[in-house]
């Protein structure tokens, strides 16, 4: 009894065809280890916004010495006193001060807020202490957990929260029909995916602070919105739209997002760009009810329901659209089939 050979080995692709294959896949590695490693490597200090509290003669020299050391590095914002500095700082609209005065200069910090510019502000303030004076003093406004002092478990599950959005798109989309109720499923999922994630990261790894509920609801938030917004993508473009939005948040939104370091240690434009994604915005939106009591939250809150919002809204045109479509089909026969129904009730 003789068997035949395998379909692919009796008709082989030419070698063309090959040749083909073998450079698509260098162009999209080429693709992943620039989307991820651009931003690494070329990340560095500039534009960070930090305060300067003191005498108007002491705070120009701080600033003298900051633009010697780190030109364009620091965006400074000069305030009379360390109580104004440390107002902004919990408002986070800067990421640390320096306070100058008769003595050593005193180094404020916001290590919640990142640990690598908290770690770059006290590096170069260290050095601008007076000579013959006690050495630079430091003081940490808004640590880290104990037991995540590096804030290791908030930058890696970044990764996760993108995944859980695009998995949940991809999934509801194989196993659910009506866009209503994949709209549902999303929704109900990022609900129950935000509690889940939450208390891995704040009771298991102890990587986050506050209250545990505001912290379900940011990571909540992050859900839907990548969710929705690969949902509508897909409604509207079929899996042409789950590409688009695989790369819209994994290629472009997670290396961009600014989660590890700070979005102003990015380069050039970046870091702005990654604060208009979901990635970026659910990040910032996370520190903040971690470690600002809600501070700070607000650009990203809008952010993320503006992605949710254009989910929903990509949803719903193309729920019309496949109405009309039924509608119109049913017309043309002068009855309505099941099939007509469905199309027409099932989103």
């Amino acid at each position: 009894m003789t068997t035949l050979a395998p379909l692919a080995d009796t008709f082989p692709s030419r070698w063309p065809t090959v040749a083909g294959a073998v450079a698509l896949l260098t162009a999209i590695v080429s693709v992943l280890l620039v989307a991820f490693a651009w931003p690494s490597a070329r990340s560095s200090v500039h534009d960070v916004p930090i305060a300067v509290a003191g005498p108007a003669t002491a705070v120009a020299q701080v600033r003298t010495a900051l633009e010697q050391r780190l030109p364009g590095g620091f965006e400074i914002t000069e305030v009379p006193d360390t109580a104004a500095a440390e107002t902004l700082i919990r408002d986070r609209r800067v990421y640390g001060a320096i306070a100058v005065g008769s003595g050593a200069p005193e180094v404020i910090v916001a290590s919640a807020a990142s640990t690598a510019v908290a770690q770059t502000l006290q590096g170069i303030a260290s050095g601008l202490a007076q000579e013959g004076k006690p050495g630079t003093a430091a003081r940490d406004l808004a640590a880290l957990p104990a037991d995540d002092p590096r804030g290791a478990g908030l930058s890696a599950g970044a990764l996760p929260l993108v995944m859980g959005g695009l998995l949940a798109a991809v999934l509801l989309t194989r196993l659910v029909r009506g866009t209503a109720r994949r709209l549902t499923g999303a929704l109900a999922f990022a609900v129950t995916g935000g509690l889940a994630v939450a208390a891995i990261l704040q009771f298991w790894l102890g990587s986050l602070s506050g209250s545990y509920l505001a912290n379900s609801g940011a990571v909540a938030l992050s859900i839907a919105a990548t969710a929705a917004a690969v949902l509508g993508l897909e409604a509207l473009l079929g899996y042409a739209g789950i590409g688009i939005g695989a790369v819209l948040m994994m290629l472009i939104g997670n290396p961009l997002s600014g989660t590890a370091t700070a979005p102003e240690m990015l380069p050039g434009w970046s870091g702005a760009l990654g604060q208009l994604l979901p990635p970026g915005a659910g990040g910032r939106l996370l520190r903040s009810t971690a470690f600002f009591d809600g501070r700070g939250a607000t650009h990203a809150v809008l952010v993320l329901l503006a992605w949710l919002a254009l989910g929903v809204t990509l949803c719903l045109v193309s729920g019309l659209r496949a109405r009309r479509a039924a509608t119109g089909a049913a017309g043309l026969r002068g009855t309505a089939t099941p099939a007509d129904m469905s199309a027409t009730l099932g989103s």
